[in-house]
């Protein structure tokens, strides 16, 4: 058998996304609304979803866990506006910007090449816009997002963003 032509840039192009302001917020109800007002969106109640607004997100991915996430510039200002909203209210807020990095895989081909390492069907029946989770690729661990039919937002800790990246561009190559 012939060997496999490189993917053309079209059908998976991964980029690195700009530094963000992420925040873990965990609570209840009412901490949950109070989040949404100061976010500018309601946060979404159902499972692995996600919702955005401009260039703010959150991210369901628990009971009671959400993922904040903002451009790095609105970070701080971000910050005061939840602990101002949020109050005496029950919660946790954990600024988590630190420690992640975000990237885009984009193309016909991307779920050919996150599913190269990821177990999750990626298929959009299975894994729609909007959808999002913690999962595994290879032994790293991500927070996966699906942000248009194409498009894919994976989140992963800096220290593993080079065994990321390198481990996407080799699946890349090898499709």
């Amino acid at each position: 058998m012939a060997d496999a032509m490189p993917l053309e840039a079209e059908e998976a192009e991964l980029r690195a996304l700009p530094r963000m302001a992420q925040f873990v917020l965990r609570g209840g109800a009412e901490a949950v609304r109070l989040a949404g007002g100061a976010l500018g969106m309601n946060l979404p109640q159902s499972a692995c979803r996600a919702a955005a607004a401009g260039s703010r997100a959150a991210l369901w991915l628990g009971p009671d866990e959400w993922l904040l996430v903002a451009p790095a510039e609105e970070g701080e200002a971000l910050k005061a506006a939840l602990e101002a909203a949020l109050g005496d209210e029950p919660h946790a807020l954990v600024g988590v910007g630190h420690r992640g990095q975000a990237m885009e895989l984009r193309g016909k081909r991307a779920a050919d090449v996150l599913n190269a390492g990821c177990p999750l069907d990626l298929d959009e029946t299975a894994f729609p816009v909007g959808m999002c989770t913690r999962t595994v690729l290879c032994k790293a661990q991500i927070v996966l997002w699906r942000t248009a039919p194409d498009v894919f937002c994976v989140h992963v800790w800096r220290s593993f963003m080079p065994y990321v990246v390198a481990f996407l561009t080799e699946a890349r190559a090898r499709l």
